[in-house]
């Protein structure tokens, strides 16, 4: 709905173009009237009543460049729209990559989690069945249920994030998520700040919005200023008039006729002298309104500025956690089968085995955000830069949204009537029908967990 609501904002923006070019147009206008008098006191009306049907045209000569002005400012306004719709198509693919790669993540985490209750169901038993030999203390019993109940709270935990996050995604994508699949490689990442500045500076809508709406208010102060200039129209009426048969007999023998037609043609020069203050008030607010623009393009670049080198500082961070986490998890593994070997031979205890099996997990956690979060971190890096569009992301083709179809099917409309758009309905679609979503997670782990981070992977790839 965001999308398609801003998609609805720039076909009223589309608007202002002809609205504009109308002022510089012809006018053409009908009066029709039908009178009956009642009384005059004079006594000498020539006819007591008359129909009257007239068409006026009045054709604009010079306007002082206010119409050309409001045409230009409402034209660039029409290119900031189109600035703001991409930025609003990217905000909302940041989104759905958010979510879809929350779901992923949480998925992930949920395997994880149930495999640790599971194998710490497992050493419970165990220890239980080693108690009952003698081989163990109650303590040792103790610490194992202790740890089984704690993971098993940490597994509803994990549950609710992942009901959370499939929420997240029904809510952006409108639809319940299925088995997602690994994302593909994030194309053309950029090699440095600098670089990613400098595509952002020239790439990013919502900085060329702020643009293009800074240059309209240039327009808007020439438009102000034309309020101070003479204006020149071109008019010329036709009436038809009918006495309807109340002539009297004085003013048919005086030559009136029944009914007539009557014509004119003139040429109309409005100079204004002084208008209270209106006009120059009008001239300083747009001035005004331009200084503000302006610097709201400098307040958006330095945002943007500091969001491309944030989000890639991010991102290049996110790269060193996973191989750092890779690195850990490895070594975690390794630790618990040395730890359980050495248990078998009495050198270490259940507490230590426990504690290497809620280290490794932690790792395996660890490893899995980070994955998530170094995805999201080069996809918001793309928005920031301005190539993380429909385009950029092989969305070409089929029914995306053409912003200029619109502008080019109204821009030139002359006639008043017949042309109007059919009455608004919904577009995006509702989810109240959708079930509520539940933590099940079917399948062995994630791909996400089994593939190797190097270079070449989706995640890390700087192709």
């Amino acid at each position: 709905p965001q999308l398609t609501g801003q998609r609805a904002t720039l076909r009223a923006t589309d608007e202002n173009v002809p609205i504009a070019r109308s002022a510089g147009r012809p006018t053409l206008s009908n009066a029709n009237s039908v009178t009956q008098s009642v009384w005059n006191s004079a006594g000498d009306t020539a006819y007591s009543r008359q129909m009257t049907a007239g068409v006026d045209l009045s054709v604009p000569v010079y306007r002082a460049g206010s119409v050309s002005n409001a045409v230009r400012a409402a034209e660039v306004r029409v290119q900031a729209g189109r600035a703001q719709l991409r930025g609003t198509e990217t905000d909302l693919f940041v989104s759905v990559v958010t979510a879809y790669m929350d779901v992923i993540q949480n998925e992930a985490i949920v395997r994880l989690n149930q495999q640790n209750v599971h194998m710490l169901e497992v050493n419970l038993e165990a220890t239980r069945d080693r108690f009952e030999v003698g081989d163990l203390t109650r303590t040792d019993v103790a610490q194992s249920e202790a740890r089984l109940a704690l993971a098993q709270s940490q597994l509803r935990g994990v549950e609710a994030n992942l009901i959370a996050s499939r929420e997240s995604f029904v809510n952006v994508v409108g639809v319940a998520p299925g088995e997602l699949a690994p994302p593909p490689a994030l194309p053309n990442l950029p090699d440095s700040p600098q670089t990613a500045v400098s595509v952002a500076l020239e790439e990013n809508p919502t900085l060329e919005a702020a643009r293009h709406s800074a240059d309209a208010t240039g327009y808007d102060v020439a438009v102000a200023r034309a309020g101070r200039m003479p204006q020149v129209s071109v008019g010329a009426s036709a009436d038809y008039y009918n006495y309807l048969g109340s002539l009297t007999s004085a003013a048919r023998a005086s030559g009136y006729d029944n009914d007539g037609l009557s014509t004119s043609v003139g040429v109309q020069l409005s100079m204004p002298l002084l208008q209270g203050g209106r006009v120059g008030a009008q001239v300083r607010q747009a001035q005004a309104r331009e200084s503000a623009a302006i610097e709201q393009v400098t307040a958006t670049e330095r945002s943007v500025v500091a969001q491309a080198r944030s989000a890639f500082a991010r991102y290049q961070s996110s790269l060193r956690v996973i191989d750092s986490t890779r690195v850990a998890v490895q070594a975690n593994t390794l630790s618990l089968e040395g730890v359980r070997a050495e248990n078998s031979v009495g050198t270490r205890t259940i507490l230590d085995i426990l504690n290497a099996e809620q280290e490794l997990l932690n790792a395996q956690v660890q490893y899995v955000t980070a994955q998530r979060d170094a995805y999201v971190a080069g996809f918001t890096l793309l928005s920031i830069m301005g190539r993380a569009e429909a385009s950029d992301i092989g969305l070409d083709g089929g029914a995306l949204y053409n912003p200029a179809g619109n502008y080019d099917r109204v821009q030139g409309r002359w006639f008043d009537w017949g042309g109007d758009d059919p009455d608004p309905a919904p577009v995006a679609t509702p989810t109240t029908g959708t079930e509520p979503q539940t933590p099940d997670v079917r399948g062995t782990l994630d791909p996400l967990l089994q593939r190797p981070v190097d270079s070449g992977s989706p995640y890390t790839s700087m192709e």
